[in-house]
């Protein structure tokens, strides 16, 4: 599959699969910035997308930014119809300021089809196994 992609600034490095068979394409920082802890903050990326209609690009996390910085993103979805200019919003959900350096993985993009629903309205839902059960429903094990 082929996407259009145009850079909006000089001098970015475009997304990139770090290895075959990778769901999620890792996007860079622009900029150096220290977060804060608790901060968050809005970094652009320097490219626009033009996705197949049937298609969104999600924001995931990086693995190791979570787990050594406390770093999470924040929102990301980016339609089809979107064109404008792409960015990712970080908080830092740690105790402890992180560095972020020009050309850091920030973030990855997970470019997947979906289904649009049509929703109807109705007065009562199909019972299930599951029913309401919620949070912590099936136990701790």
């Amino acid at each position: 599959m082929q996407i259009k992609i145009k850079k909006t600034k000089d001098d970015v490095k475009l997304p990139s699969y770090a290895h075959p068979g990778d769901a999620g394409l890792d996007v860079y920082s622009l900029e150096n910035y220290e977060l804060k802890p608790g901060e968050r903050r809005i970094f652009d990326l320097g490219f626009a997308l033009e996705l197949p209609e049937d298609f969104v690009a999600i924001v995931k996390d990086k693995g190791s930014l979570p787990k050594h910085g406390g770093l999470h993103t924040m929102g990301g979805v980016f339609d089809s119809g979107y064109r404008g200019e792409y960015n990712i919003l970080l908080i830092n959900l740690s105790d402890q300021s992180y560095q972020i350096e020009e050309g850091d993985k920030i973030a990855q993009l997970v470019i997947i089809p979906f289904a649009r629903a049509e929703l109807l309205e109705v007065e009562e839902l199909t019972e299930s196994s599951r029913g309401a059960g919620s949070f912590g429903s099936t136990g701790k094990k």
